[in-house]
């Protein structure tokens, strides 16, 4: 493990997020009193300060950065990043470009997190696009899906990096030795799919990854693969497509839970069980999605991130510095072969 014991400098984009900047500063000050690190505030430094008001005794290691401007959660990334050159998510970045800051943390634009990690510190050696990684509950262990939305239109190559990324994110941060990859398809076998399917499934069969095959939609939740391999259109339409599901069936379960006094007593004695299972499911208790590929360190979390997000993101941010993970990545990418696919 690298830089284990060093004190981390992480930059938070306080006004990025439908709850900002009031759940995201929530979440600092969560993180600043139980994790050891520095945390560094960006936005309007007004709004931060009104916020903060609400919180006696802050400690010394949570501290502002001004940023004028906001890029809104339906602005376009490229023109938001170009045009806004002092909003939050551009000045965090930049923080990191300068080595300011260990890492960056944003609820805000995704989009335009995505860009200011490319344009603003540049991919990792040898790493042709980004990918959005993000950690699911599964039956016996969780997975990782990766890409979730950085990228729609890809390569066969894209896809095996995506791979070897994922791995080494699971191997360091899940703590699995030689983790399972899977290319999520409409079938098993490796005939199935489109052309950039079965070039993706050949270059990851010939790769040194732990490679299962194949996986489908049924295997996302099943444990099948600690590393689920997919575009970022696929990825997207599959997360949103999960959160939607969660939503609904905890709707349907109240509902038919307080139908009537016999289970409404049930219900009440199944609360310990009904408590763990939204824990697990909980995206809250996995922080934030690495933006995986980009030199630096970007999390990307949730929208509707609350308070106890924000602080599990924080811990999910110096996590991925201390284990070195760019190194890893960097490493595994130059022993592949210097062949281009067909």
């Amino acid at each position: 493990m690298a830089n284990a014991a060093r004190p981390l400098t992480i930059a938070i984009d306080a006004m990025g997020g439908d709850n900002a900047p009031s759940a995201i500063v929530a979440g600092a000050v969560r993180a600043a009193r139980e994790l050891p690190h520095r945390l560094v505030l960006v936005g309007q430094r007004e709004a931060i300060e009104r916020e903060l008001a609400n919180y006696p005794h802050l400690p010394s290691s949570l501290t502002i950065h001004h940023a004028s401007e906001i890029v809104g959660m339906h602005e376009s990334p490229a023109v938001s990043i170009r045009k806004k050159r002092d909003s939050s998510i551009s000045v965090a970045v930049q923080l990191a470009k300068e080595r300011q800051v260990d890492a960056v943390l944003s609820a805000g634009n995704t989009g335009a997190m995505v860009a200011a990690g490319v344009f603003t510190l540049g991919l990792l050696p040898g790493i042709e696009r980004p990918g959005i990684g993000i950690v699911l509950p599964g039956l016996t262990s969780p997975s990782l899906l990766i890409d979730v939305g950085a990228n729609i239109e890809v390569k066969p190559l894209h896809l095996l990096q995506y791979g070897i990324m994922g791995a080494s994110y699971v191997r360091q941060i899940l703590h699995v030795e030689r983790p399972r990859v899977g290319l999520l398809n409409i079938g098993e076998e490796a005939s199935k799919g489109t052309d950039l399917m079965k070039e993706a499934f050949a270059l990851l069969e010939q790769s040194s990854l732990n490679f299962i095959g194949n996986v489908e939609g049924r295997d996302i939740y099943a444990s099948t693969a600690d590393v689920i391999v997919c575009d970022g259109f696929v990825g997207n339409v599959a997360l949103k497509a999960s959160e939607s599901l969660a939503k609904a069936v905890a709707a349907l379960l109240k509902r038919e839970l307080t139908r009537n006094l016999l289970t409404k007593l049930g219900a009440r004695l199944a609360r310990p069980a009904f408590a763990a299972l939204r824990k697990e499911i909980d995206y809250a208790e996995y922080g934030g999605a690495p933006l995986l590929g980009i030199e630096g360190v970007c999390i990307i979390c949730h929208g509707a991130s609350s308070s106890k997000a924000i602080k599990n993101a924080v811990a999910v941010a110096a996590e991925f510095v201390q284990h070195g993970l760019n190194d890893e990545i960097v490493r595994f990418i130059q022993q592949l072969p210097k062949v281009q696919p067909a």
